[in-house]
């Protein structure tokens, strides 16, 4: 008797008598909240007023605003155009409303005077499609929030191992310029992270290598385009206050589905201290 009781039902009729047969009829068979309407403005207002109606009986021949009319104006509204309606009219004029019924939304068609077997299971079998319908979208909330709580702990712990880990890194936009920086990579730089965001990598180059780093976005752009890393070489750093930091560098591209690269990670080891060979340019 109360699998049911947490679903609204509108029911529309211009007639008092038929308003009380109805609710009469589905309390009778199932524990629901019923509200009423004697006209299509009514309907309208009581539709538009409440957080929520799950389904709603429609009278189709009425004074001034008919269910038609009525169905229509729900229909173009965002808070009420899902709502199943279910007609209902008169046996003589089926055939001629049946088929703009469900032109102007109806999900369903029930003719006077009223089947009360038909009636019931029409409602209860749209009342098991939208309870499945809740259960699916409950199933599903849980899961965006499950997913959402593991990808934030996901970050949580790839921005721990950025900002804590001993090497720089700059990741940078497909046209070479930076678009983030560790901590690491500030010191090393001796730089801000946001005086860095925009800046061109051959920027943070020594002078010779700066021009030849510049010069060598078009050759790393194709050589990441085929293999995705390239090998490490060994380069010079210039830091804000001109200072030289030897360093071993990588770059591994970032691509999306179509496999075009939209980021650049680049990492650079400080080589301080560490005994130089020879350069190895790709």
């Amino acid at each position: 008797m109360n699998r049911f009781a947490d679903f609204r039902i509108l029911i529309v009729d211009d007639n008092r008598n038929n308003l009380f047969t109805l609710r009469t009829l589905i309390e009778k068979h199932m524990d629901v909240e019923l509200l009423e309407a004697d006209s299509g403005q009514a309907a309208l207002d009581i539709a538009l007023k409440n957080p929520r109606i799950d389904l709603i009986v429609l009278d189709v021949q009425m004074p001034d605003m008919d269910g038609f009319q009525t169905a229509t104006m729900l229909k173009v509204r965002q808070r009420t155009r899902d709502i199943p309606i279910i007609f209902l009219t008169a046996a003589y004029k089926t055939d001629e409303f049946q088929q703009k019924g469900y032109e102007v939304g109806a999900a369903d068609y029930l003719l006077k005077p009223i089947d009360d077997n038909q009636l019931i299971n029409k409602i209860s079998t749209y009342l098991r499609l939208i309870e499945k319908e809740r259960d699916m979208n409950r199933r599903l909330e849980l899961l965006v929030e499950e997913r959402t709580a593991e990808l934030r702990l996901a970050k949580q712990y790839l921005e721990n191992v950025i900002n804590n880990m001993g090497e720089a890194l700059l990741l940078l936009k497909a046209d070479g310029r930076i678009k983030t920086a560790n901590p690491a990579a500030c010191r090393m730089l001796d730089y801000r992270q946001e005086d860095l965001l925009g800046m061109a990598i051959g920027d943070v180059f020594e002078e010779e290598e700066a021009v030849q780093a510049n010069a060598f976005m078009g050759t790393w752009l194709e050589a990441l385009i085929r293999t995705g890393t390239i090998s490490s070489i060994e380069a010079s750093f210039i830091a804000k206050d001109q200072q030289r930091v030897p360093v071993l560098f990588s770059r591994t591209a970032l691509k999306d589905e179509a496999g075009m690269i939209t980021d650049i990670i680049c990492i650079a080891k400080d080589m301080t201290g560490y005994t130089r060979v020879d350069k190895v340019r790709d």
